[in-house]
């Protein structure tokens, strides 16, 4: 039998792609989780059991947190990376880094093929697509969802007629947790005016009253919240989550277009993210200069959309990444959080790399740099070239009053 490697989740559509490749096309099936944070022990567990009730082959787990941190969550947050200037990119970062890990899993048993679950309507089967034809373009991907047209109820009915037992009840919102935030998809996402519900949110809030948090961040990623320290940033990110989350902090739902061209909407909540970003952020306005800070925002907003749209394999991705990470050498220090219900308040920062020091003046009232006869001379001179124009043009400069 010819072997074909599975993205495998457990959801209905891999479940009907093991059961597909393995009994109407005859294929050896290596089914395989990538793990990116987003599930449990026992989740884990019951994914495996139920694949081997499908007939696969073999069943892995590659766990690649770590690395997902390491190659993608760390130029995020680098760049402050909001896509739309709200979504942190919480699902299509983690799908870039387990289509790669599905593409070198593939080249590891020498298969014949690989597949995913992806449907024709949505933005994972240009990634998955993409990727596979970088990194195997040897190997043929087949993706029985989105080549057979098929709908729900197709599916559900091939795998009744073949004695699968699921519960087919469509949940009334599909979420994707992973480290970077869960997603939430439901009746009110496919509109354009409704919110979810509150029942809609995978956590509810339970936290209410104010807490101070304390970020530590050295050259730019998070090591240390309230003075605990962690050996990798992946747990510090999980650890804030824990304490964040519960206020319902980091809810919102984007509005973005879609690599196939269709706009759409998706709930999200990613309280660690969002405050992990913003903090970072504070950090980087007192510690960067003027124009470290505008070329970080060109190229962080080109980094994240182009991340977005499956190409994280593109060389010029690797090229800002270095950018990005030569901009953290003085991105250390503090960042003081308050967290309420709904909303969180960054206070302010603490870095001996701040860049706001009184030793060189305090904006509206002393400076100690500088003379007032030497401001009249550089506002002369910064301004000649805009006076020559108006001058030359004979100008009238007037305002509207309307």
């Amino acid at each position: 039998m010819k072997k074909i490697v599975l993205a495998y989740s457990g959801g209905l559509d891999t479940t009907f792609c093991a059961i597909y490749l393995s009994r109407i096309k005859n294929l050896a099936v290596h089914a395989v989780t990538i793990q990116t944070g987003g599930f449990s022990e026992d989740e884990l567990k019951n994914i495996e059991a139920r694949a081997y009730t499908l007939g696969v082959k073999s069943f892995k787990v590659i766990d690649v947190t770590k690395a997902y941190y390491s190659n993608c969550i760390k130029f995020l947050i680098f760049g402050n990376v909001l896509k739309n200037a709200v979504y942190p990119l919480s699902v299509s970062a983690e799908r870039m880094v387990q289509a790669i890990s599905v593409a070198e899993y593939a080249k590891e048993l020498n298969a014949d093929y690989v597949a995913h679950g992806s449907t024709g309507a949505g933005n994972d089967q240009v990634r998955f697509d993409m990727v596979f034809q970088s990194m195997i373009p040897g190997i043929e991907c087949i993706t029985p969802i989105r080549d057979l047209r098929l709908s729900r109820e197709a599916e559900i009915a091939f795998l009744k007629e073949h004695g699968v037992e699921m519960n087919f009840e469509k949940a009334q919102y599909s979420i994707n947790k992973g480290l970077w935030g869960t997603s939430v998809g439901g009746k009110e996402t496919l509109t354009s005016k409704d919110y979810l519900p509150e029942s809609a949110w995978p956590t509810q809030i339970s936290a209410t009253e104010p807490e101070q948090v304390e970020l530590s961040f050295k050259k730019g990623e998070l090591i240390n919240v309230n003075g605990k320290t962690f050996s990798h940033p992946v747990a510090a990110i999980q650890y804030l989550q824990s304490i964040a989350q519960p206020y319902g902090i980091g809810r919102e739902i984007h509005v973005g277009d879609t690599i196939i061209g269709i706009k759409g909407r998706v709930g999200f909540e990613a309280a660690a993210p969002i405050i992990i970003i913003k903090a970072h952020h504070l950090l980087e306005k007192h510690t960067l200069t003027k124009w470290q800070l505008y070329w970080k925002d060109q190229l962080s907003n080109w980094y994240g959309n182009w991340l977005h749209e499956g190409m994280m394999l593109d060389p010029t991705m690797r090229n800002i990444e270095k950018f990005l990470e030569d901009t953290q050498k003085t991105v250390t220090g503090k960042v003081f959080v308050t967290l309420l219900p709904h909303r969180y308040i960054i206070n302010g920062i603490e870095s001996e790399h701040d860049l706001m020091n009184s030793k060189f003046g305090s904006y509206g009232e002393m400076n100690n740099s500088w003379t007032g006869d030497d401001v009249k001379g550089f506002a002369k001179i910064f301004g000649n070239q805009v006076g020559i124009y108006h001058s030359v043009n004979n100008n009238k400069i007037e305002l509207t009053h309307e």
